[in-house]
């Protein structure tokens, strides 16, 4: 899962962000739903590796206390 969302993001411009549910559809297809958490852990762990910034409303936020929607940066 870390390394579609280092994909999707590759594929992207610089400032470009991407849900969760895109890291889902791209490795689940038409079970994507069920890959939501795991989507959201991954980018967790990308944090933590320093590669990937979470976002709320433009805000960078601290995952661990992110709820609700997020999107996904790469590091700037």
């Amino acid at each position: 899962m870390e390394a579609t969302i280092l994909e999707l993001l590759a594929a992207r411009a610089a400032a470009s962000t991407i849900c969760p549910s895109e890291a889902a559809r791209a490795v689940g297809g038409d079970n994507w739903r069920d890959l939501m958490e795991p989507a959201r852990r991954a980018a967790r762990r990308l944090v933590d590796a320093g590669e990937v910034q979470i976002t709320q409303r433009g805000s960078v936020v601290d995952p661990s206390n992110a709820k609700g929607p997020i999107r996904i940066r790469k590091v700037r």
